[in-house]
């Protein structure tokens, strides 16, 4: 994953929470679809949450399965800082400071998630990681993305940054966090919906879909 990256996430760590409700125009259905189909007969699930940030996602996923043991990965040492103080009570999380897409795990998992993270690496990228999380997954294990998506063609792709941008700025941010997330988006790499499907099928991925879209964020999931 691209450096500059680490680096424009790092400076927005301790404000990042606040924000995302206002930088996400569906928040509240994109999050609740994804946490909806986070499911698992194991009453105490290991997960793994790629690109968790400040431990958002796994918050929500923990108070549905309060037994679970959580392992969070994130490239932002300033993110994670602000996961180990959300989560600091709770002795079921471990955090790892790396670079997903090029980190060995040793363990293996009954759900992975992610939420707004694989949309930065390269499209080849996705695949392999895409592979990766199939293998690291046990059988019945399931996989959820809650990610950002690129439109079928120029035009609607256009017309979803044109609807985001207009939302941001009317979300009451200011000035300078609307440039600064406007600045941090153009390092995003995303991939349409067709393209995300059919990379996860490829994967190995049973029952794949998309749970949820709204303009460019929608909700991924698959099983193995």
């Amino acid at each position: 994953m691209d450096l500059s990256v680490k680096k424009l996430f790092d400076a927005i760590a301790i404000d990042y929470d606040l924000q995302r409700k206002q930088l996400i125009p569906c928040f509240e259905e994109f999050y609740g679809v994804a946490l909806s189909v986070v499911e698992c007969n194991n009453p105490c699930p290991n997960i793994l949450d790629l690109g968790a940030g400040t431990g958002l996602f796994s918050g929500m996923v923990y108070q549905k399965y309060p037994n679970s043991r959580f392992t969070l990965v994130d490239l932002s040492e300033k993110m994670l800082e602000g996961a180990r103080k959300r989560f600091h009570q709770l002795d079921n999380f471990q955090y790892v400071v790396a670079d997903y897409s090029n980190l060995t795990f040793s363990q293996s998992y009954d759900i992975v998630i992610s939420s707004l993270s694989i949309h930065h690496l390269t499209h080849i990228a996705k695949k392999q990681l895409f592979s990766k999380i199939y293998e690291l997954l046990n059988v019945g294990g399931i996989f959820v993305n809650a990610d950002q998506v690129k439109g079928n063609d120029s035009m609607t792709d256009h017309y979803f940054k044109q609807r985001w941008i207009e939302h941001i700025n009317k979300s009451g941010l200011t000035q300078e966090s609307i440039d600064a997330s406007i600045e941090r988006r153009k390092l995003d790499i995303n991939a349409n919906l067709g393209d995300q499907i059919k990379w996860m099928e490829q994967a190995g991925f049973q029952a794949v879909d998309c749970m949820y879209k709204y303009f460019d964020f929608g909700v991924f999931f698959g099983k193995k």
